[in-house]
């Protein structure tokens, strides 16, 4: 396969105000990242895209939860395949428009994927991910004995169903994907880090109730296919050590070895960037040359090493 570039962006930078929620602020957010992937399709880069779905699978089971009395709880793999059409298709417009707009001749196809889990990870036994509104303890406990939730409380705010996040093992569309880019197509996929599924006992492939991490999936899709660099787009515009603090320092560019170090010391934080350097390391030592972390609005220069961070082996 020739050069190409697996692009992840987050389902957080598809909100940009927390009041501004519905799906047509969303749609406003989309077209103004797809303007900076568009630059890089410009310049020549052929691209696989994948996204975030946190904040979008949580609005669906929010409906759900409130239309309880009347209609059932959405499962989750259908939660993400919702995402992933509707997210997908979002991307996909906005896109063509700014193709027809620049005069690119690109095709671009959105498509549902499906990320093969193991049964036997340790997450199912031990969920934690939290999803859904928040719950008294009586709520909670009543979910728990009549649905077999596992809940917890969460940071003194209540109580939140909490589900396995088990990591991604086969991407099952994974030949169509390749066939689609050898084609030149530039493909939405992997959305969410895929709708997780497992091979049940008779070998039917099963989905479960559990969400995949976005920059992990977005790794082993990157890795299976063979991609040169792996971007990962995100609400800021470079890595930082020390984040938050007086001292803190952007990283530029360091080496495999040097990032391994700045995790080791504690510089990410679980649940915000540390899965994406996790997913990075999975990334360079499964034979990928170079991978970036910047802001959407700095891709471009991060392309061109003028902004952002670059990892390399």
């Amino acid at each position: 396969m020739k050069s190409f570039t697996v692009l992840a962006i987050g389902g957080n930078s598809l909100i940009k105000d927390k009041n501004q929620i519905a799906l047509s602020s969303q749609y406003t957010a989309i077209q103004e990242t797809s303007k900076y992937i568009s630059e890089l399709i410009a310049e020549g880069m052929n691209l696989v895209i994948t996204h975030g779905n946190g904040p979008q699978v949580g609005f669906i089971y929010r409906r759900g939860e409130l239309a309880r009395h009347e209609l059932p709880l959405i499962p989750l793999d259908i939660c993400g395949a919702d995402t992933q059409g509707a997210i997908g298709y979002m991307i996909q417009m906005a896109l063509l428009n700014n193709f027809r707009r620049m005069g690119i001749t690109k095709k671009v196809v959105a498509l549902v994927t499906k990320t093969i889990v193991d049964r036997e990870d340790p997450s199912f036994k031990n969920p934690t991910k939290p999803i859904g509104s928040f719950m008294t303890e009586q709520e909670a406990l009543s979910h728990q004995k009549e649905s077999g939730w596992h809940v917890m409380e969460d940071a003194g705010r209540g109580f939140r169903r909490v589900v396995p996040s088990p990591l991604p093992k086969e991407i099952i569309e994974l030949d169509t994907i390749k066939l689609l880019v050898e084609s030149g197509t530039i493909v939405i996929a992997g959305g969410g880090g895929g709708i997780p599924v497992i091979r049940n006992e008779h070998g039917d492939l099963e989905g479960v109730e559990a969400v995949i991490d976005k920059d992990f999936g977005s790794s082993l899709l990157a890795r299976n296919l063979g991609a040169d660099t792996f971007i990962i787009s995100t609400a800021v515009d470079a890595v930082y050590l020390n984040f938050g603090k007086k001292d803190q320092t952007p990283i530029h560019q360091a080496t495999l070895p040097e990032i391994k170090q700045y995790l080791k010391e504690g510089h990410f934080k679980p649940g915000s960037m540390r899965p994406k350097i996790e997913a990075i390391i999975q990334f360079l030592e499964g034979g990928g040359n170079k991978a970036i972390i910047t802001s959407p609005e700095n891709l471009l220069k991060a392309v061109q090493g003028q902004s952002g961070t670059t990892l390399i082996n």
